[in-house]
Formats: structure tokens, sequence, C-alpha cells
């Protein structure tokens, strides 16, 4: 089922068709949390999640979410992003009003995601710091996304 809202100028919608891979990899390859990252990971990360466009007016894709979820217990908040030149419009709001709205994510036990710099957004629909981070634990790997030299 596609769920759309429209807020304002923007459209926020969950239909995969209308999802511009161009625009969702060339923002997030320059991203401080996914630098580099390569184009059929992008493409195999929107396969496996509900995700969400921002798109403008004319229909251009401005913005971007994913979820992953069990969709009975849990859902993890990813990749989401508001391209700079629609900024302060409304459109990250309406894209977090969607996703805490949307019919498959309704009665979770626990939402997560992490930002450097949206705290504010984030505080706005119900996030709060983690209460007992001694209790989380966090694996990365750094390099995953750098090329690799071959000799």
């Amino acid at each position: 089922t596609i769920v759309e809202l429209r807020r304002g100028e923007f459209l926020v919608s969950t239909e995969r068709a209308r999802l511009d891979l161009d625009v969702i990899h060339g923002y997030l390859t320059n991203s401080y949390w996914a630098k580099g990252i390569p184009r059929e990971t992008v493409a195999r990360s929107i396969d496996h999640a509900l995700c969400f466009g921002v798109y403008d007016g004319n229909g251009a894709q401005v913005g971007f979410a994913r979820v992953i979820s069990d969709f009975a217990t849990i859902a993890y908040v990813g990749d989401v992003f508001v391209l700079e030149s629609h900024r302060g419009r409304g459109a990250s709001k309406a894209l977090m009003e969607c996703i805490m709205q949307h019919p498959a994510l309704e009665n979770l036990r626990r939402w997560i995601l992490t930002t450097r710099d949206a705290h504010g957004l984030y505080a706005r629909f119900g996030f709060t710091p983690v209460k007992s981070p001694e209790r989380y634990m966090f694996f990365k790997q750094k390099t995953v996304y750098e090329i690799r030299k071959t000799t």
C-alpha cells in the first residue's frame, strides 16, 4: 500500500517507482554517515527497507528516509535527508510525520535513530537521548566504503 502525505509545497510518498536513485546516491555518498557508499549498496538498502521520498511541487525528489523494521516491535530510521536547497520550509517535518503515522509502523515498542545535528527535529516526534547508553552496543566497519586497491 502506498502512503502519501501532502504538506504545503511537499509531497511525501512511499511509492518506490518515484524514488530517484541518482538523487539518493548523490546525497548519501557525500554525507557524513555514508561517505563513499557505492550506488549498488544504496540500491540494495532501498530494496530492503520501507522508503519515503519527499518531492517538490514539480515532482522532483528533494528528500528521503528509510525505515528498517520487523513491523511488530522495532524500527530504525536512517539515511534521512532534505536537499539543502529545500531546507527550512517544512520538508523534514512532513517526512517525519509521514514516517511516524505510517500504518505498518503503528504501535512499535522501540524506535532508534542516530543524528549529529538534527536533535530538535526528532525531539518534536518524541525521540530523546538514550537513557541507558551502557546497555547499547555498536559495531561499525569504518572502511567498508573505501575503494580497495588491488595489486
